[in-house]
């Protein structure tokens, strides 16, 4: 699939030693598609995976190869992140090389945890396995420890199950009966501070291993920072409970964990500007492509966004950029820096 705003490997090498490298995998009904963006140029794009991909999320690990996770209509799938030939094979080459875990058909597929721990750096223990949330078709969420991504070095553990799950972030769960958490067996979250801030807004099932952290018909849950939930009634943010930041129907969020945050919504997209995250925090921005955000994302210096169309949109911090990748249904982003 050539782009419209290529640019060649030369160029592609010394952008991205000034702007920094990141691989953007879109999950799609046409399958998993990479496409290689520096700062807010979109380089080249191609097929990952020939699978109909519902979601994506990858996770990090300093002493082995990074983990992707794809939620497909046939079963969770999992495979290392291939960083050979330059960085430029997305997922061990081949679709081939992603392993089946056994859960079955899963809608969502995200991280248990924070990404960043509480000294801001980001990275796990250097001998940690891989940790995935998923979410399966009948509602299942499922913890999966990912030992060996290439050998079938699986454990799944399943914590409990919500109704219809819709997204999942940093141990967040979006369903239709609201909003639930991930925790450990003893409480707390999984793969997070556990400080049991966001405990207060719900009553916890130590026996299942989940949480319900309060509001209903949640669409989309960002758990980085301060935790936000887009639902049928709004977009909201958890302080001493739940507070309301915007009053229109909401479809998606996502947030960085260093106060940025964007926000889809039946008004237009609205981004976080402000230290408050109060109403007059969030301002309009509008897209520079027609049509309805189906996924919101961040990566390291980006935000992303994907619509109806199939155009991946980027902003680097000077205003949107975009690239019609010609995929449908895309129901999740997720980022992964190489350089």
């Amino acid at each position: 699939m050539p782009a419209e705003d290529d640019i060649s490997i030369e160029e592609k090498r010394v952008y991205a030693g000034s702007a920094g490298r990141t691989d953007v995998y879109v999950a799609s009904a046409d399958g998993l598609v990479r496409v290689a963006v520096s700062g807010d140029k979109i380089g080249e794009f191609g097929m990952a995976a020939d699978v109909t991909a519902r979601d994506v999320a990858i996770t990090r690990r300093p002493a082995a190869p990074d983990v992707l996770a794809v939620a497909t209509s046939e079963d969770l799938l999992v495979g290392a992140v291939d960083e050979a030939a330059d960085g430029r094979k997305p997922v061990g080459g081949a679709d081939e090389e992603l392993e089946p875990v056994g859960v079955g058909p899963a809608t969502a597929v995200g991280l248990p945890g924070p990404t960043r721990n509480r000294s801001g750096d980001g990275a796990h223990e250097a001998d940690a396995p891989a940790r995935f949330l998923a979410a399966t078709a009948d509602g299942d969420v499922v913890s999966v420890r990912v030992d060996d991504a290439t050998e079938g070095g699986f454990e799944t553990t399943v914590l409990g199950s919500v109704d219809d799950p819709r997204a999942i972030d940093s141990g967040l769960v979006a369903a239709a009966d609201g909003v639930h958490r991930a925790t450990a067996a003893g409480g707390g979250a999984i793969g997070g501070s556990g400080d049991g801030t966001i405990g207060e807004a719900g009553g916890q099932n130590r026996r299942t291993g989940l949480e319900h952290v309060g509001l209903r018909d949640a669409a989309d849950v960002a758990g980085e920072g301060v935790p936000l939930a887009a639902t049928g009634d709004g977009l909201y943010w958890l302080a001493n409970g739940w507070m309301e930041a915007i009053e229109a129907t909401t479809s998606h969020v996502a947030a960085d964990g260093e106060g940025h945050a964007l926000a889809a919504t039946d008004e237009g997209l609205f981004a976080h500007a402000d230290a408050d995250w109060s109403r007059d925090a969030w301002e309009h921005r509008s897209l520079p492509v027609a049509g309805t955000v189906t996924a919101l994302a961040y990566g390291p210096g980006i935000a992303l966004a994907v619509t109806d169309a199939g155009a991946l949109c980027v902003d680097a911090g000077d205003g949107w950029r975009h690239q019609v990748l010609g995929v449908r249904e895309v129901g999740g982003i997720a980022a992964h820096a190489v350089s």
